[in-house]
């Protein structure tokens, strides 16, 4: 049934805005400075839920944590927003989305912001949010429209109405960097069960929301990231979801949480499709992906780089993705999985602010040597 109902909710295009030409999509890149900065949730919310709702926004918090990525060279922030938010205060969310924008530009920061998500807990709930998990790494994070709301044909003119309306409100607003439609589509967010029939209702939701989203004429690019496969380059082995979206976005934005020789092979493929070239997530320290690693790669490309997470807090992104399977409630772990900052503001290693600090100043695509007799710190403090 699920099969059948996402084929028949493929849809002829309605009239919308093209997909941007590549001179359009480079032109408005050299415009940018070189992107740098975080996924970002403030450290008192569990998810985006729980970041937006009136009962426990934050904006002192958040104003705080915009000074930090300030105080470093970020200027740009990736944050996630959710259809539910909409539905239950559509003009409460737009108008904390305005004062969030606000306080960004304080901060010479252009958020990313993402419209939905497919991984986590796939039965979003609006509403008090549920306490971390000890030892777990985001214990809290929710999918939307979530399983539930995949099923539900009733609520896709819903979904219509959250992205034109959200879009629609800032589609010509130059505090804003983007729009990233959906977060990895295709993730099967295993640790939870009843997901049958999730990708083909997700891949025709996806075709509809690019659509949607062009209709309401936005003038800042939209998006939606690869992640999973080895082989992205024009013609190569893409999966139907990756054809999907690297054939919809204006401008091309990936993940990856490898190795640095891994991450540079990823970006000469899709420097291939002569658009800009943006890694939305990176920046695992215990798999291999760190600043150190990668950040000199994407400034010397001139790749856009936002890592996962910001500031420790209700996500726990600190500890692992195995601490699913081993949480760590009795030690924490060596070194820390993701986060910029420890809690009360400090960094969580000196020597990584500092690198995104330099590289932030330098000139688009140059690289700057360590200052001679520059101290190099080795270890995670």
């Amino acid at each position: 049934m699920a099969m059948l109902a996402a084929a028949a909710f493929v849809a002829s295009p309605a009239e919308a805005r093209g997909r941007w030409t590549e001179a359009q999509a480079n032109g408005w890149y050299a415009a940018q400075p070189w992107l740098v900065g975080s996924n970002y949730a403030p450290a008192t919310a569990i998810n985006q839920l729980e970041m937006w709702q009136a009962a426990t926004w934050d904006p002192k918090r958040i104003d705080y944590e915009l000074g930090l990525a300030q105080g470093i060279g970020m200027n740009t922030m990736r944050v996630f927003l959710h259809d539910q938010l909409w539905q239950q205060d559509p003009e409460g969310f737009k108008q904390r989305i305005d004062t969030f924008l606000t306080m960004a530009k304080a901060h010479g920061i252009k958020p990313l912001f993402v419209l939905f998500d497919s991984c986590w807990d796939p039965d979003p709930k609006l509403g008090p949010q549920h306490p971390p998990i000890p030892g777990v790494h985001n214990s809290g994070w929710v999918q939307g429209p979530g399983m539930p709301g995949l099923r539900d044909r009733a609520r896709y003119p819903g979904y219509k109405a959250y992205v034109q309306g959200v879009i629609g409100a800032f589609a010509k607003d130059d505090r804003i960097l983007g729009w990233d439609v959906w977060n990895e589509p295709d993730n099967g967010a295993d640790q939870y069960k009843g997901q049958e029939g999730k990708e083909p209702l997700v891949r025709a939701l996806l075709a509809q929301v690019f659509e949607w989203a062009r209709d309401a004429d936005p003038s800042q690019p939209l998006t939606s990231g690869v992640w999973i496969g080895d082989d992205w380059t024009p013609g190569g082995k893409t999966s139907p979801m990756e054809k999907l979206q690297l054939a919809q976005s204006d401008v091309v934005t990936f993940h990856d949480y490898s190795w640095p020789e891994t991450f540079e092979r990823r970006i000469k493929q899709l420097q291939a499709y002569k658009r800009p070239v943006i890694c939305t997530e990176y920046m695992a320290r215990g798999n291999g992906s760190t600043f150190d690693g990668s950040l000199p790669i994407g400034k010397r490309y001139n790749v856009g780089m936002i890592n996962w997470g910001f500031v420790d807090g209700k996500t726990q992104t600190r500890l692992p993705w195995d601490s699913w399977q081993r949480p760590y409630v009795l030690a924490e772990p060596t070194i820390w999985f993701h986060e910029v900052f420890r809690n009360d503001g400090t960094p969580y290693r000196p020597a990584e602010t500092d690198l995104i600090r330099r590289l932030s100043a330098a000139p688009k695509g140059i690289v700057p040597t360590v200052p001679s007799g520059a101290p190099i710190s080795r270890r995670s403090r």
